[in-house]
C-alpha cells in the first residue's frame, strides 16, 4: 500500500510551521506512557502505513515440549510462551503478561519449563517455573536480584542460575529445585560476570564461564559438591562462546584462542586442544552436543549468512546439515532424544519462524508460518552484501537494501550496536517499510569492532581506538556519493545504544554530509555513561571502552564526548529514551537533548516510561515507527 505522499509531506509541512516545533520551541505532551517534545500529531495515513508492517509477526524456536514444541511470538502487546503439536498447527498460548517474556527453558524430563520477566524493561529478570500439566507460575528466584535463564541438569531436579546485584560487579551461581525456591543456594560466590553453560551427565559438575569482554573471558569447572572451581587452559588470551561438559573431562567449546575465528574445539584440563574447524574460516556462531555425546550441531557465520553442520567427535568427520534457504539460524538445540534439532530461521526477504531438521534424514520441518501483516512477500528486498574502502586501506562489510527504479533514493545509514554487534543481512519489517514506502535505501555496515570478521577486527575500536569506527561513517558517505542511485545530498543515520553514540559522532563529525539522525537509548557522554549505568555491568563496559578513572582515557573521552561536542550538531535530531533503560541511562539522552537545544539546534524527544533499553512493547513501537516517519519525511524532503 501506498498513500498520497504530496498531500502527507504538506500536511507534515504546515504542522511543523503552525505548531511552533523547532529550537524556539519544546512543547511537552504526555500520552500514557509516552512523553514526547516537538513530535507532531501522527496522520491517520501514516499510523496505517505503519500498522501493517508493524503487524509483521515472526516466531522464535523456545524449545521441545511433549507433543511438540515451543515459540516466542506475539498477539497482543508483547512476547509470550505458545505451545504448538503439529506443524504449522494452531498455537496455544501459555503466558499472559503484559511484560515481555524470556525465552522458555523446558525441564529435561517434561512437565514444566522455567522462563524470566522483569518489569518495564528494568532487566532485572526473576524467574518462574510453569506447570504445563495445571498451568500454575511459581517465582523461584529473589526479589531486586538480576537472574539469568533457568540451565536444567540432566535429571530435571536441579537447575542453576546467575545472580547478579545492583552495584556489585561480582554475580553468584545459585542452583536449586525451581519447584521449591527455598532449596536455592549459592553454589559459586562469583569474581565479575560469571554464568553456568552446562552440567556433567551425573550432576556432580557444573561448566562455568566468567564473561570479561568481547576479546576475553575464562572457562572453569565447579565441583558442586566441594565448591571448587578448576580453571580450564589459564592464562589464555582467548574469548569462548559457553562450554558443554564431555564425559571424559574435557569441554566442547567454541573460541578464538588459535586463530582469528571462533573455532569448535574440544579442551582438556591442560589446555591441550583438538580443533575440528581450523580449515573453516568464520566463526561457529552456535552449537549444541547431542544427549548421547556423540554428534555435535553447529551454525557456521560466513559473512552474515548461516550454514548448518554435523560433527561426529569420535572421528571428528564434519557432514553438511540440511539444505536452508537464504538466511540467518540462531540457537540449534537438540531434542531429549537426540532424534531432532530445533533452530530458529530469520530469511532474507522473511521473518523469523521456528524450524526441526531430522538428523539422520536431514529433511526440514517447518513449524510456524510468519503474518507479514496483510502485505504481500513477493515484494520484500532482499539486501545485498558489499565492502567499501576505509581510508586506512581496508574493505568494510555492509549491506543494502535497495528501492526499486533508478533514483536518486535517500538513504537511511542504519548502524548497530554492541558496539561489538554484528549487523547481518536478515529481514526488517522497518527496513522493507522504509524502502517499500519512503523510497529510500537502507545501508547497513560492519565498521571497525564488529563481530564476525575475527578478533583483531573486533577489537579495532577499543579503548583509544573508538574514533576509528566513526571514520568508517565517513568512508561509507564517500560510498554513498560514487552510487549513481543514491542522494548523497539526503542521507539520515540512524542507530540504538552504542548505535546512538555512532549516530552523534556521525552528526559531529561529518554533520555538513548529512540531513539529520535518530538516536535511540545513545551514549552521549562515556564518563556519565559509566558513571550512571547499573554497577553490574560497569566494569564489563569498561573492558571495551576503557577506564575513565585512568587519566589518559578519561582526557580521550571528554575529546570524543558528544555532550561536550554538542554544538557542531547543527542537523535536526530524533532523541529516542526508555525511562527504565539500566545499560544507557535515560540521563544520557536527556542531557544531550539539552545541549542540542541549548545551541538553537533542532530536536525532537520521544520518551516511554515503561520502557528500558529499546521498545518492546507494540504500541510504543507503534508510536516510534510512525513518528520517525514524519521525521525521516522532513528531514528527507520525501515526496
Amino acid at each position: 500500500m501506498r498513500f498520497a505522499p504530496g498531500l502527507l509531506l504538506a500536511t507534515i509541512a504546515s504542522m511543523l510551521v503552525v505548531g511552533g516545533y523547532g529550537a524556539d520551541a519544546a512543547e511537552r505532551v504526555e500520552r500514557g506512557a509516552l512523553v514526547m517534545e516537538n513530535v507532531p500529531d501522527i496522520p491517520d495515513a501514516v499510523s496505517e502505513a505503519v500498522r501493517r508492517y508493524a503487524n509483521v509477526r515472526g516466531h522464535g524456536f523456545a524449545g521441545f515440549a511433549e507433543n511438540g514444541v515451543l515459540v516466542s511470538t506475539r498477539f497482543g502487546q508483547t512476547s509470550q510462551i505458545h505451545h504448538i503439536e503439529t506443524p504449522l498447527g494452531a498455537r496455544r498460548q501459555l503466558t499472559f503478561y503484559d511484560e515481555p517474556v524470556g525465552g522458555a527453558s523446558p525441564r529435561p524430563t517434561g512437565g514444566a519449563f522455567a522462563f524470566t520477566r522483569d518489569v518495564g524493561g528494568d532487566e532485572f529478570y526473576q524467574g518462574f517455573m510453569f506447570d504445563l500439566a495445571t498451568g500454575a507460575v511459581t517465582q523461584f528466584t529473589e526479589d531486586g536480584t538480576r537472574n539469568s535463564g533457568a540451565l536444567w541438569s540432566d535429571d530435571g531436579a536441579t537447575a542453576a542460575w546467575s545472580v547478579a546485584r545492583d552495584g556489585d560487579p561480582d554475580y553468584d551461581i545459585v542452583a536449586g529445585s525451581p519447584l521449591d525456591a527455598a532449596s536455592a543456594q549459592v553454589a559459586l560466590e562469583g569474581e565479575g560476570a560469571v554464568y553456568p553453560t552446562d552440567w556433567s551427565a551425573d550432576g556432580k559438575q557444573l561448566a562455568v564461564q566468567r564473561y570479561i569482554s568481547s576479546t576475553k573471558s575464562r572457562l572453569f569447572v565447579l565441583d558442586m559438591q566441594s565448591g571448587a572451581a578448576t580453571e580450564i587452559n589459564p592464562g589464555a588470551d582467548a574469548a569462548y562462546d559457553g562450554a558443554q561438559l564431555l564425559d571424559d573431562g574435557t569441554l566442547l567449546t567454541s573460541t578464538d584462542a588459535g586463530g582469528e575465528f571462533k573455532d569448535l574445539v574440544r579442551l582438556g584440563p591442560d589446555g591441550v586442544v583438538r580443533n575440528y574447524t581450523a580449515d573453516i574460516d568464520w566463526d561457529v556462531s552456535g552449537y549444541d552436543l547431542a544427549p548421547n555425546g556423540r554428534t555435535v550441531v553447529f551454525a557456521i557465520n560466513e559473512d552474515g549468512l548461516s550454514a548448518m553442520r554435523l560433527l561426529d567427535l569420535k572421528s571428528g568427520k564434519i557432514t553438511d546439515g540440511p539444505e536452508l534457504p537464504v538466511g540467518i539460524v540462531y540457537g540449534p538445540r537438540f531434542s531429549p532424544d537426540g532424534r531432532t534439532v530445533g533452530f530458529t530461521f530469520n530469511g532474507a526477504d522473511s521473518p523469523l519462524d521456528a524450524y526441526t531438521f531430522d538428523v539422520r534424514k536431514k529433511t526440514l520441518t517447518r513449524w510456524t508460518r510468519a503474518e507479514v501483516g496483510g502485505l504481500n512477500p513477493d515484494g520484500f528486498v532482499a539486501p545485498e552484501t558489499f565492502r567499501y574502502p576505509n581510508a586506512d586501506g581496508m574493505e568494510i562489510p555492509a549491506f543494502v537494501y535497495r528501492p526499486e527504479g533508478p533514483g536518486p533514493h535517500p538513504v537511511v545509514v542504519q548502524i548497530h550496536g554492541g558496539p561489538e554487534g554484528q549487523a547481518r543481512p536478515n529481514f526488517s519489517s522497518w527496513a522493507q517499510y522504509l524502502v517499500r514506502e519512503l523510497g529510500a535505501a537502507v545501508v547497513v555496515p560492519n565498521v571497525r569492532g564488529s563481530r564476525g570478521y575475527g578478533k583483531t577486527y573486533i577489537a579495532m575500536d577499543n579503548g583509544l581506538n573508538r574514533k576509528k569506527s566513526v571514520e568508517d561513517i565517513g568512508a561509507l558517505l564517500d560510498w554513498i556519493a560514487a552510487q549513481d542511485d543514491l542522494d548523497t545530498d539526503r542521507v539520515v543515520v540512524y542507530g540504538g545504544s552504542y548505535g546512538g553514540y555512532m549516530v552523534l559522532a556521525s552528526m559531529i563529525d561529518y554533520g555538513d554530509r548529512l540531513a539529520g539522525g535518530v538516536n535511540i537509548v545513545g551514549i552521549s557522554d562515556f564518563r556519565t555513561f559509566l558513571k550512571n549505568t547499573k554497577g553490574y555491568r560497569r566494569d564489563l563496559r569498561r573492558a571495551e571502552y576503557g577506564d575513565e578513572r585512568d587519566p589518559e582515557i578519561a582526557a580521550f573521552f571528554e575529546e570524543i564526548s558528544p555532550l561536550r561536542n554538542a554544538s557542531k550538531i547543527d542537523k535536526p535530531i530524533f532523541i529516542i529514551q526508555g525511562l527504565n533503560d539500566p545499560r544507557v541511562p535515560a540521563s544520557e539522552a536527556k542531557q544531550i537533548l539539552a545541549a542540542v537545544r541549548e545551541n538553537g539546534g533542532e530536536a525532537w524527544y520521544l520518551l516511554a516510561k515503561d520502557e528500558g533499553h529499546g521498545f518492546r512493547k507494540k504500541s510504543n513501537r507503534d508510536f516510534q515507527r510512525a513518528a520517525e516517519t514524519l521525521f525521516l519525511r522532513n528531514v528527507l524532503e520525501v515526496e
